[in-house]
């Protein structure tokens, strides 16, 4: 009979060890979900941050003093970009911002690359890039980290009234 007893034994013990190493590796899973979240939520408020500075900005150099301007006035769309002199964050229009890019850090992970584009889109549709003055501009704020699997990507399409 102890052979019997012995043999229940050790496979209770068994049985207990492997429920033990799943709900260690659920746990475990679990916590890295958690901290993956937290990595995109700061990734995310990163790229959010930027657009809502950038929306405080005029449409254009342009209509920084004449709020109406006519289409073919408005700064090239090979000119985009900061004007001479001009530094963050200290950018007086929407593509001031046009090949922006810093590095930040959070608390919980470091090593976010925050990144700008800004470019005309056509007014009928805005996912195309337009070679001529339009009166809508596209942002796309990209954020990417080496804890990222991928790149958060923010875009908001900005217009002149």
């Amino acid at each position: 009979m102890s052979n019997i007893q012995s043999m229940l034994a050790i496979g209770s013990l068994f049985l207990l060890s492997m429920v033990s190493l799943n709900f260690n590796s659920a746990l475990l899973h679990s916590n890295t979900v958690e901290i993956e979240n937290k990595v995109y939520l700061t990734a995310f408020s990163f790229a959010d941050d930027l657009i809502e500075e950038i929306k405080q900005k005029a449409f254009d150099e342009k209509t920084l003093v004449f709020p109406t301007v006519n289409r073919s006035t408005l700064t090239p769309a090979g000119s985009l970009g900061k004007e001479s002199g001009e530094v963050y964050p200290y950018f007086n229009d929407v593509d001031d911002y046009n090949n922006y890019s810093r590095d930040a850090d959070a608390p919980h992970s470091e090593s976010y690359h925050i990144s700008a584009e800004v470019y005309y889109v056509s007014e009928t549709d805005s996912d195309s890039k337009s070679n001529n003055q339009t009166f809508h501009k596209r942002v796309d704020v990209t954020v990417s980290s080496p804890y990222l699997n991928n790149n958060v990507k923010l875009t908001f399409i900005f217009t002149h009234k």
